[in-house]
């Protein structure tokens, strides 16, 4: 029964365990059994060890350093989607107002609008800024409590909707919000790959959630061009009535969510790579001098 069991050590080689002494000579002991299983279980934890170690020098684990700096990147990007939604659930991209005195010299009209619907506001002229021309702004208090606010039929019946006479363009309109509902769903599938990357500890996940979260605030530029060639469209469609028209807040959160997405994108990158610049950069240093 001894001959045929034969144990490894760490280094892969065979072992067989000591000849029985002779019949009435010292048994093994306890001791010398216990030893045996504390070899054992050492080699087996020596191997366990040593293919952790394998697995974080291949680059598929990360240390603590690079988990802290990979949340750190992801809160970043968390802050341009918190205002990518706050920009597309809102209307405020664009205000349209005519000359306080186009109606009457008491109210004046305003509108604001963006993706989804717009709306129109009656202004007190007494309200608004004696150095100001045209009417608004439109978070004045107006003559109704509330304003009169319309969705678009741009993704229902597919019309155009009217403002101060003036027709809007809907292919525009409907390719700028296109755009934006892209840009969300490739910053859920970058966020997808950051969480796989934390759980499963592999850097790999890092390159796709960096495309996805360039592309996504390119996207969001693209976005308002095209929402801003749509306004012009709009204006451009009837000169009846002479429009003042400027960009609002809400657009103002879209050019700054592309932009901290584009900047937590490239952070993904540089942390995907197999080492620093910086290192890369000091290593060539020392090497010219």
């Amino acid at each position: 029964m001894w001959a045929s069991f034969f144990v490894t050590d760490e280094e892969g080689r065979t072992m067989s365990p000591a000849a029985p002494g002779p019949v009435g000579g010292p048994a093994p002991g306890p001791a010398q059994g216990a030893a045996g299983l504390a070899g054992l279980m050492s080699g087996r934890s020596t191997f366990g060890g040593t293919k952790r170690r394998r697995t974080t020098s291949a680059g598929h684990g990360m240390s603590e350093a690079q988990e802290g700096k990979i949340k750190l990147a992801f809160f970043v990007a968390i802050v341009g989607m918190v205002l990518t939604v706050l920009g597309v659930g809102t209307d405020f991209w664009v205000e349209l107002s005519p000359q306080k005195t186009f109606y009457n010299n008491q109210t004046c009209v305003t509108a604001h609008f963006g993706l989804w619907k717009g709306c129109t506001k009656t202004l007190w002229v007494s309200d608004i800024d004696p150095e100001r021309k045209s009417c608004g702004p439109a978070e004045l208090p107006g003559v109704d409590s509330d304003s009169n606010c319309t969705n678009f039929k741009f993704f229902t019946s597919g019309e155009n909707a009217v403002m101060f006479q003036k027709t809007t363009q809907k292919n525009l309109n409907v390719a700028a919000a296109m755009l934006a509902l892209f840009s969300l769903f490739l910053m859920a599938m970058g966020s997808i790959c950051i969480i796989m990357s934390l759980s499963k500890e592999i850097l790999f996940f890092l390159k796709p959630a960096a495309v996805c979260f360039i592309v996504s605030g390119v996207l969001l530029f693209l976005s308002l061009m095209v929402f801003h060639q749509a306004v012009l469209a709009l204006l451009a469609s009837d000169h009846a009535v002479p429009l003042h028209h400027e960009l609002s807040w809400s657009a103002s959160c879209m050019g700054c969510a592309g932009a901290v997405l584009v900047v937590g994108g490239v952070l993904f990158l540089l942390l995907a790579l197999p080492c620093s610049l910086w290192q890369r950069c000091f290593a060539q240093k020392n090497g010219a001098s």
